[in-house]
Formats: C-alpha cells, sequence, structure tokens
C-alpha cells in the first residue's frame, strides 16, 4: 500500500533526525489510579461492568514535539495494570481534541495541557456498539475561569490531576465509565521510550477498530526503524 510505505519513510527519516520516536518524542511519565465506575446500565464489557480500582501508568507528550508555549498536538497515553489478571494490560490512547460529534475526530492542537479533551479519534467496539473514548480534565474547586492553567507537571507537583473518562457513539451523551488520577512523575532515563499498543493491550469487548491500522503501524515500524535499526512496532 503506497500510503503505508509513504508513512513509514516518513517517520523513518523524522525519527533518525530526532534520535527519537518521529511522534511524541518526548514525554512525561507519570503513576496514578483508574477506578472503573458502577453503571446502572452496563457496558456489555466484563472490565466497565466490574467496578474497581488499578494502577495505571501514564505518559503526556507533546505531538511534533514544538516549543512548549506554541499549541501542539497533545497526547495522553495509559497503560492500566491488571484488568483481566495479573500480567494483563490496557493501553489507551488519547489526543487533544473537541467533544463534539466531528471535532472528537480530530486532533486540536492546544498549548496547554488541561484545557479541555483529549479523545481516542478513532472508534473503540465497547460491547456491542462502536464508541469513541475521551478523557475529560476534571478543575480544583481552586481554578479560576479564564486562568492559563501550569503545565501537567507543574500542575502534579501540587496535586492529583484527574480526569473523566467517557465513552459516546454518534447519538448518544457522553457517559462516564472511569476516573483517572494522575499522582506523581515517574522518574525515568530521559532516553527511555515506553511503547504503548492500544491493539497489543486491549480487553475482551473493548478494543479499538481496524480503520487505519495498517497506516498507524506502518508509520510506527518507520519511527522504530529510524531510531533503532529495528522495524517492530513501537
Amino acid at each position: 500500500m503506497i500510503i503505508s510505505r509513504v508513512a513509514h519513510g516518513v517517520a523513518e527519516r523524522l525519527a533518525r533526525w530526532r534520535s527519537a520516536p518521529a511522534l511524541h518524542p518526548h514525554g512525561v511519565l507519570c503513576t496514578g489510579t483508574l477506578t472503573v465506575a458502577r453503571s446502572d446500565t452496563g457496558w456489555g464489557v466484563p472490565w466497565l461492568d466490574r467496578p474497581g480500582s488499578y494502577r495505571v501508568m501514564g505518559r503526556w507528550s507533546r505531538a511534533l514535539g514544538l516549543p512548549r508555549g506554541l499549541p501542539d498536538g497533545l497526547g495522553l497515553a495509559v497503560r492500566v495494570e491488571d484488568p483481566d489478571g495479573p500480567g494483563s494490560a490496557l493501553d489507551l490512547l488519547f489526543t487533544s481534541s473537541r467533544p463534539g460529534r466531528f471535532g472528537r475526530h480530530l486532533p486540536l492542537p492546544r498549548p496547554d495541557a488541561l484545557t479541555g479533551p483529549y479523545s481516542t479519534l478513532l472508534s473503540y467496539r465497547v460491547g456491542d456498539r462502536e464508541r469513541v473514548l475521551a478523557a475529560f480534565p476534571v478543575h480544583g474547586l481552586d481554578g479560576r475561569r479564564g486562568d492559563v492553567r501550569p503545565t501537567l507537571w507543574q500542575e502534579l507537583a501540587r496535586r492529583p490531576v484527574r480526569f473523566e473518562l467517557r465513552a459516546a457513539a454518534p447519538d448518544e451523551p457522553w457517559r462516564t465509565f472511569a476516573t483517572l488520577s494522575l499522582e506523581a512523575v515517574r522518574t525515568a532515563p530521559a532516553s527511555r521510550t515506553v511503547s504503548f499498543d492500544p491493539y497489543a493491550h486491549h480487553l475482551t469487548g473493548l478494543h479499538p477498530t481496524e480503520r487505519l491500522r495498517r497506516l498507524r503501524d506502518s508509520a510506527y515500524a518507520g519511527s522504530r526503524h529510524g531510531r533503532t535499526g529495528d522495524d517492530r512496532t513501537e
């Protein structure tokens, strides 16, 4: 497929030039907790229909790696530990977007991490329906409308950063299925890259659709090859 080969080549060259991933080259690692909310109607997904709390690792990053203060596509990657028993994992990748029916499918560059929602952009299979997942920041009571809020790591130094995780089909309102609390910055070598893969780490009844998977896999493989010479998916 021509588009996939182009994506592979562009990502490979950019990663080689940066000596870092082509997209989201640098990020902030966080630890935290995800709590699945009790649902009155159910989702048809065993994990979502079973309230509980799980440890998570999060990574917030800027898609193009532009200087801080400039608008950039912002990414929030979340790995849920042991959602389906010991050793299992669930990876969710969110990108800064709008909450509307069409805006949730398009990345929205922002200068700040906490001034709007993030979405998966592409749909997930959630039970018997296709839905987009989203993370909506929950601001503290001391937040003042119109403030230029601090960066995510500055905010983490003051208090946990919280999100409501929601899902919706095009004909549905947003429904909360979990809360996410990022509580501390995790120290790690600056050169370390944590690989999140929603196709490899998903759950029964909760997984991304196959649309554009080949294009994504080609870009990620090109990025890895540009950094390491290894063509496996990042």
